[in-house]
């Protein structure tokens, strides 16, 4: 299990230049290119176009502000409100509208055929058990104070910060996305 702290995010630009990401972690490469997955925190201040990522597949989920509207391909996504993943092609064409100011957004992006990926939010109300996986694991805080406990160990994650587990056992209490990568 590795801590991944949000004060110690990286941030980098957007590839079309319009804005920046705070990288929260990766499997490998630099820059934009060479990872097979990568997680990220977007500030989007106003509507534009988003960058193409061709070989990819996108997730992305609002985490703060009234929420977006994407146009893929020419196709609404509809109001995307926060904690409602939205998965696309990074190969499309993506213009983003800002519902009612900026928005806060959290970001996977893998290859498809490296990888089979789910982003899904997890139950705040009450301790969840995450069963061992042979997937690799990213357990995301979306708010301060999320306890975790493994092998009798109890760790609180401060808002954003990550956890990249191993193969042992977690239980956790607090809003939380839990991202699973299984390689192909």
């Amino acid at each position: 299990m590795r801590h991944l702290k949000a004060a110690d995010y990286l941030r980098t630009p957007w590839k079309n230049g319009g804005g920046s990401t705070l990288e929260v972690c990766r499997d490998q490469g630099t820059g934009l290119d060479g990872f097979g997955w990568r997680l990220s925190i977007a500030d989007i201040a106003e509507g534009g176009p988003f960058s193409t990522f061709a070989g990819y597949e996108r997730v992305i989920t609002v985490l703060e502000g009234a929420g977006m509207v994407l146009e893929v391909d020419t196709v609404s996504s509809g109001p995307l409100r926060a904690y409602q993943p939205f998965a696309f092609s990074g190969a499309s064409q993506v213009t983003c509208s800002l519902i009612d100011g900026p928005v806060r957004d959290f970001n996977l992006i893998y290859a498809p055929e490296r990888y089979q990926a789910q982003l899904r939010w997890l139950n705040p109300a009450a301790f969840e058990n995450l069963a061992e996986s042979a997937s690799t694991r990213v357990l995301f805080a979306a708010e301060a104070d999320v306890q975790v406990e493994t092998n009798g160990n109890t760790l609180i994650l401060a808002r954003h910060d990550c956890l990249l587990l191993d193969h042992a056992q977690v239980r956790f209490s607090g809003h939380c996305a839990l991202i699973e990568l299984l390689p192909r």
